[in-house]
């Protein structure tokens, strides 16, 4: 018979297609007094039980009692007991019971003896913090720790299983000239991804950073495009960001937001390979990889005759995606590592994080993404000095995760970008439509059962309101 891929997508005789196949894992997020220490990430579906308990060192032992498969992780932390806490699957669900331990176990930030894990739980054992998660298979090892991680590029170190996938993407298309398009919320990290495949593309020219958004829309294509001395009042000879990334990458940030007329000029560009100054007759030829960026929904744009259809047939030769951070809150200890050592330097490696102050990391759902973390972390760093960062140093909103309290939040319906209004309208739409099922509007959707509750939870929408 021939083998079968677990991980194949598999569609049903109804017409619809399955979701791909999910697996568990458990990530060890932080370690409150070693931030600085990579992660680990564990693979649970070959496994019955994970027991949790007290090392000197990080240990990863799996084996088989009584015919039950076990995991035992051993943790370098002593506010943890001998034995700790279990982790077990029953009918289907894994569910969590602390073993007497002298501290306790806490769940979602609340003190538990047995409790059942959902999907994103943040699990607590005396200062050392997993995270619980239920994502599409991935590649690579059952247990992988983070000193095994090796990025291709500044920025690409990850432990999500979805988010390699497009890592891999962005290094097998740096060294073509292929036109990337870069797609992601607000501050989730278009920039390093494009500075990534900049370093990993070998050109020898530099990489430069527009935001077309921050141009004013009088000078875009002076701007881009340069201009000539004397082309119009107060006008030097200026080369014009396009020229200026030859031989190099030229980023365009914010796409979207470039005037229709700019894009007809950007779209000639893109087709010859040159570029015509303002106020010069003659093009200029020009050796050009462009990387596009936005945090809107270009194909929308387009069928509302805001974004020219060619310019985006040109800039789609590759389209990646960046999650937003509190859909890869399995990656925050590796971001909090990278962003204390670029902030604090050399003190970094003395700085710890209390108890409270990392369960308020890992709560919070970062509305401004990665962003909005560097200049919180960067904060913290000031007024923690090289010390211990405590809730105090945390901006009010994030401190309000750890402290049980919901982040403020305005009247009414949820404050959202254009995107992510898209998606809240589209998901209360299908909830309405199926009577609050959530595996019907997970289907509907194309959608894993496990998104639509994580949808839900960052929206606050209850299935049972929509019976």
């Amino acid at each position: 018979m021939a083998a079968v891929d677990p991980n194949r997508t598999i569609t049903r005789s109804d017409g619809h297609r399955s979701l791909p196949k999910q697996s568990s894992y458990l990530f060890l997020a932080f370690r409150c007094d070693r931030p600085l220490e990579a992660g680990a990430r564990f693979r649970l579906d070959s496994v019955d039980a994970v027991e949790l308990a007290r090392a000197d060192t990080l240990r990863v032992e799996r084996a088989s009692e009584a015919g039950a498969r076990v995991l035992r992780i051993g943790i370098p932390d002593p506010r943890v007991s001998a034995s700790h806490a279990r982790l077990e699957k029953v009918l289907g669900s894994w569910m969590l019971e602390d073993c007497k331990s002298k501290n306790g176990t806490l769940l979602d930030g609340q003190r538990i003896s047995r409790a059942s894990v959902p999907d994103g739980a943040v699990l607590e054992l005396g200062h050392t913090f997993f995270l619980f998660r239920e994502e599409p298979a991935g590649k690579g090892p059952d247990d992988l720790h983070g000193k095994q991680l090796q990025p291709a590029a500044r920025g690409l170190a990850t432990f999500s299983p979805g988010l390699v996938s497009e890592f891999e993407r962005a290094v097998l298309v740096a060294r073509s000239r292929v036109t990337v398009l870069l797609q992601g919320e607000t501050g989730t990290g278009k920039e390093v991804m494009a500075r990534a495949i900049h370093d990993l593309s070998g050109r020898s020219g530099p990489f430069v950073a527009v935001n077309c958004g921050a141009i004013p829309p009088g000078l875009v294509e002076s701007e881009l495009f340069g201009h000539r001395k004397g082309s119009f009042t107060s006008a030097e000879d200026n080369a014009g960001l396009v020229r200026s990334s030859d031989r190099g990458t030229l980023l365009l940030d914010e796409i979207g937001d470039l005037p229709l007329p700019a894009q007809a000029a950007l779209l000639r560009v893109l087709q010859e390979d040159e570029v015509r100054p303002v106020g010069v007759s003659h093009p200029v030829k020009v050796d050009l990889r462009v990387i596009a960026a936005t945090h809107r929904d270009l194909e929308r744009l387009s069928r509302e005759e805001k974004f020219r259809t060619d310019l985006l047939a040109r800039l789609c030769g590759i389209a990646l995606h960046l999650p937003a951070l509190r859909d890869r809150r399995e990656d925050l200890g590796l971001l909090v590592a990278a962003i204390l050592r670029k902030h604090a330097g050399d003190r970094a490696a003395n700085i710890s994080l209390t108890a409270e102050a990392a369960r308020a990391l890992l709560l919070h759902p970062w509305p401004r993404n990665v962003r909005e973390l560097e200049k919180c972390l960067a904060g913290a760093v000031v007024l923690a000095g090289a010390g211990r960062i405590d809730l105090e140093h945390l901006p009010p909103d994030v401190r309000s995760a750890s402290e049980g309290r919901p982040a403020p939040q305005p009247p009414g319906e949820p404050a959202l970008d254009e995107q992510e209004r898209k998606l809240y309208d589209d998901l209360v739409a299908q909830l309405q439509a199926h009577h609050g099922n959530v595996t019907e509007t997970a289907h509907a959707m194309g959608k894993a059962r496990t998104q639509v509750q994580r949808w839900m939870r960052r929206y606050g929408l209850d299935p049972v309101s929509f019976r």
